[in-house]
């Protein structure tokens, strides 16, 4: 789930900090940089974990700070293919189960991945999902939606609902990097309806796409032994 990826970049240490070790204050300018990003095919960067090299210093010409090229190592959270993890229903909705690790939340596991035969239920008429929507702070629509995996044994079908904040295990089936780098206007006359539309339509830097599509996954309380 966690990687340990090699990096370089240049650091620029403003001159108010030349009193500190140059280490600790490269270390703290990386994690400010990089902390809680996304790196396009790299995944999300959690936290500096050492640093492996460091270059000759320069202070450029009208510049007071110093710029020194840095080789460090990088804790990042990037599952490989097939891992199996477990994770929290955030929500559900027409394009399947939302699940959280609580520091990831980009996680979808679409409706064709899970335990079959599934129903999308709207729960509206349940008084659950009123006392949901006023706990967790979820709108109406997302608290009234919970999938329904059908499931069948000798003595007809049972209903096992996979309700909002239950745990999940679910295996990574793909991700989906997207460059969300600023872009310049497209025209000088854009309006700031526009802009507001495309921040509301930006999508995700990092997705994963999990199934539970097989015995041993989907939510822990169905496979708990009695």
């Amino acid at each position: 789930m966690f990687v340990l990826v090699e990096m370089t970049d240049t650091v620029r240490i403003p001159p108010w900090q030349f009193e500190r070790k140059l280490n600790e204050s490269i270390a703290e300018e990386l994690n400010k940089k990089l902390a809680n990003k996304v790196v396009y095919n790299v995944g999300l960067c959690i936290c500096l974990y050492d640093i492996t090299k460091l270059e000759d210093s320069y202070i450029f010409p009208g510049d007071g700070a110093s710029h020194t090229k840095v080789h460090f190592r990088y804790v990042v959270f990037h599952p490989f293919l097939d891992e199996i993890l477990v994770g929290e229903i955030k929500s559900c909705s027409q394009d399947g189960v939302h699940v959280s690790l609580g520091f990831f939340d980009d996680i979808v596991i679409p409706p064709e991945s899970l335990q079959q035969p599934a129903k999308l239920w709207n729960a509206k008429c349940l008084p659950w999902c009123m006392f949901l929507s006023l706990t967790l702070g979820l709108a109406s629509d997302e608290a009234e939606q919970v999938w329904v995996w059908e499931y069948e044994t000798e003595e007809g079908a049972h209903d096992l609902y996979m309700d909002i904040g239950e745990e999940i295990r679910f295996r990574v089936m793909d991700e989906t990097f997207v460059d969300t780098s600023p872009t310049g206007p497209s025209s000088a006359e854009a309006s700031t309806s526009n802009a507001t539309e495309e921040v509301q339509k930006k999508e995700a830097p990092y997705t994963l796409v999990g199934s539970i599509s097989e015995p041993g996954l989907g939510l822990l309380s169905w496979w708990t032994n009695s």
